[in-house]
C-alpha cells in the first residue's frame, strides 16, 4: 500500500545538475521523516539526505553544499536538487521513509562527458 516512485534521473555531464523527485502515497507524508539514498556499484547503500516532518535537513559530507533536500507536503512529494554533479554522485538514488522500512525503486543517474 506504501509507494515510493521516484523520477528525474538520467545523463548529465560533470558539473551539471539534477533534481531528483519522489512522490509517496500510502502515509501520513507530512508525518515522516524522508530520506534520499544512493548505491554506486560496488558500493555500499548510503543516506545522502533526509528532511524531517519539521523540515530539518541533514546531508552526507559529500553531497553538502551542492545538494537541497527538500518537501511539498501538499503534494506529498520530496525533492533532492542536485548541483555540481560529479563522477562520484553516480549512482541509483533510493526515496526512502526513514524509520521505516519502505523503499522506491529507484532511478538512475549517470554522470558522464
Amino acid at each position: 500500500q506504501v509507494q515510493l516512485v521516484e523520477s528525474g534521473g538520467g545523463l548529465v555531464q560533470p558539473g551539471g545538475s539534477l533534481r531528483l523527485s519522489c512522490a509517496a502515497s500510502g502515509i501520513i507524508f507530512s508525518a515522516h521523516t524522508m530520506g534520499w539514498y544512493r548505491q554506486a556499484p560496488g558500493k555500499e547503500r548510503e543516506l545522502v539526505a533526509s528532511i524531517s516532518s519539521g523540515h530539518r535537513t541533514n546531508y552526507a559530507d559529500s553531497v553538502k553544499g551542492r545538494f537541497t533536500i527538500s518537501r511539498d507536503n501538499a503534494k506529498n512529494m520530496v525533492y533532492l536538487q542536485m548541483d555540481s554533479l560529479n563522477l562520484e554522485d553516480a549512482a541509483v538514488y533510493y526515496c526512502k521513509v526513514e524509520y521505516r522500512n519502505f523503499w522506491g525503486g529507484g532511478t538512475q543517474v549517470t554522470v558522464s562527458s
